[in-house]
């Protein structure tokens, strides 16, 4: 783990360049560094090679949140910047969603520790898994999601980092119905297609309704058996996930995020990750 004694100098990392006026798409590629199976430094070193400008870095296997020093992120920051890298996302899973009364309070806190340290390595996004979302807007489960995303998006505007609620676990319009009634600013959606897909549910439907949310991507493509039922996660562009109209209702949100490759299962992860961030490059 990266841990050195503390200093009194709070540090943090440069933040990625703010493309909020350009009216196209870019396409940003970065890369999940757990998708490539390396020590921190080597992944870092990889990543930058195979053409990615950013990585996500997950605060719970990658880093060790609870003792990380300023000196530490200094270290990390002077990691990031030798690679030429910026931070896309910081992943934060917590062992139960925001719709779970137990320990609810403690996951809050650490939620918000997790987006203050994304702060100060550079990223605008913390993602993470919120629960699943009731279909019935007016059911305490609901009103209980509601009002922890509140109280985690007012602390997200004072620190400048959003919490990005991971798709998959219901369909869009579900989820999109809980975003729209959190405060303007408050509600954030990290858009996995394939998870979506492997789940049963339409990922071109859940990005018209969920567009004007999304803060982060994930470039995963999958497949679902409709006979067994399953669903499996596949290379990009051999799945069902329509990226060609993602990325227009992306344009029309002038969308300026990042586009994380995520690749989990493959016997060689390091080519297919390369062969996706080369072909994002040429969109």
């Amino acid at each position: 783990m990266l841990v050195a004694a503390s200093n009194n100098d709070k540090v943090t990392c440069p933040t990625s360049p703010d493309l909020r006026n350009a009216n196209l798409l870019r396409i940003r590629p970065a890369v999940r560094l757990a998708c490539l199976s390396q020590p921190f430094k080597k992944a870092l070193i990889t990543a930058a090679s195979i053409g990615a400008e950013a990585v996500e870095i997950d605060a719970r296997s990658e880093l060790d949140m609870r003792d990380l020093s300023d000196t530490a992120i200094r270290h990390i920051c002077k990691l990031l910047e030798d690679q030429g890298l910026s931070v896309s996302a910081l992943t934060f899973q917590t062992r139960r969603g925001y719709n779970v009364h137990a320990d609810l309070d403690r996951r809050v806190h650490a939620t918000k520790r997790a987006m203050e340290l994304a702060y100060r390595l550079g990223a605008k996004v913390v993602i993470n898994r919120i629960g699943r979302v009731p279909e019935d807007s007016s059911s305490v489960e609901f009103e209980m999601l509601r009002d922890v995303l509140t109280e985690i998006g007012e602390h997200s505007q004072r620190v400048g980092v959003v919490l990005a609620a991971r798709t998959g676990a219901e369909n869009g319009t579900v989820l999109a119905e809980l975003m729209s009634q959190l405060p303007p600013g408050c509600g954030a959606v990290d858009f996995d297609p394939a998870s979506l897909i492997m789940n049963g549910y339409s990922s071109s439907e859940a990005a018209q309704v969920l567009a004007p949310f999304i803060s982060h991507v994930h470039i995963k493509d999958g497949l679902r058996d409709i006979a067994t039922g399953r669903g499996e996660e596949v290379a990009f562009g051999s799945g069902v996930v329509d990226f060609d109209e993602i990325f227009g209702l992306l344009e029309q949100q002038q969308y300026q995020g990042y586009f994380t490759v995520d690749r989990e299962f493959s016997h060689n992860p390091r080519l297919e990750i390369a062969e996706t961030v080369e072909h994002l490059k040429r969109i």
